[in-house]
């Protein structure tokens, strides 16, 4: 078959039920399944990010088709195994928008206040949850819904946070869910106090099981305590990254400058080295940051 580049989602699909046709579709999209696009599916979300980030306005562009292609590969392998297709997918989704705002396409269109929506919202999520524990209840007993719900079809503020989000968002998603009932520190303060004292765990620490467990302790306190301070967690890790490879990066070239390649290099170098290049880079940002 032949196809153009276009500006219509149905070209996607068309291409997207080529590529899965058997026989004449591509060998590699016709082995895979929902299990092993999810990599991809999560890997092109964070190139998204990525993209944003660099304020790369034509990697976005990519980024976002990429991403696109993981929902039409998803709902495609749904429709050959008769569960739901690309349209279910998009019908889903605009009555959800819809639902999720009745500020803006109901009755209560008028006067919507951030505060106002950020309650309604909540409100209609706690429906929505309990309405699909229903759902599942009534699967689970085939239909008779004449008893209590068992513990796996209960409803819980912290169902539907997705336990394959990475682990510092969903620390903070669970942390804002049991906030949500009280379960939280009034500010910041007792929070550091926490973190101080899963640092002393840590020390205490005798074996290989309980510092693993002590460290995931201290994990998700300093995230508690990001999300006392409003910083995502998440975002903070990341910039922390770059920074410290945008340092170590300019270390390594100072070694090659200072040392050369085959130097054997010591701690009190590297280290030396290391606040040299931080002092360097507070001194061009207190520049940068002058008037004029």
């Amino acid at each position: 078959m032949t196809e153009t580049p276009s500006r219509d989602i149905a070209a996607l699909l068309r291409i997207m039920a080529a590529l899965r046709t058997p026989e004449t579709g591509c060998p590699w999209d016709l082995e895979q399944s929902f299990e092993t696009i999810v990599p991809y599916t999560i890997e092109e979300a964070y190139e998204v990010a990525d993209a944003v980030q660099r304020r790369d306005w034509g990697d976005l562009t990519d980024e976002l088709g990429d991403l696109l292609l993981q929902v039409v590969f998803h709902a495609r392998m749904a429709e050959e195994e008769g569960h739901f297709d690309f349209g279910d997918v998009l019908e889903a989704i605009t009555d959800k928008l819809i639902r999720r705002h009745p500020h803006v396409f109901g009755a209560d269109a008028d006067g919507a206040t951030t505060a106002s929506v950020r309650i309604s919202w909540e409100e209609i999520k706690a429906a929505e949850r309990a309405a699909k524990a229903k759902r599942n209840n009534t699967s689970a007993n085939d239909g008779r819904t004449d008893h209590a719900p068992t513990d796996a079809t209960r409803t819980s503020v912290l169902d539907d946070v997705p336990v394959a989000l990475p682990a510092l968002m969903r620390a903070e998603k669970l942390q804002k869910r049991a906030a949500r009932i009280g379960f939280d520190w009034p500010d910041s303060e007792p929070v550091i106090d926490k973190v101080i004292e899963e640092i002393d765990e840590v020390r205490r620490a005798e074996d290989a099981q309980s510092r693993h467990e002590e460290i995931g302790d201290l994990l998700f306190a300093v995230t508690n305590l990001a999300r006392h301070l409003n910083v995502d967690s998440e975002t903070a890790l990341r910039d922390a990254n770059d920074k410290f490879a945008r340092r170590f990066r300019s270390m390594e070239r100072r070694i090659i400058v200072s040392e050369g390649t085959d130097v054997p290099y010591d701690l009190n170098t590297l280290e030396a080295l290391w606040q040299a290049v931080k002092a360097d880079e507070r001194a061009r940002t207190s520049k940068d940051s002058r008037p004029g």
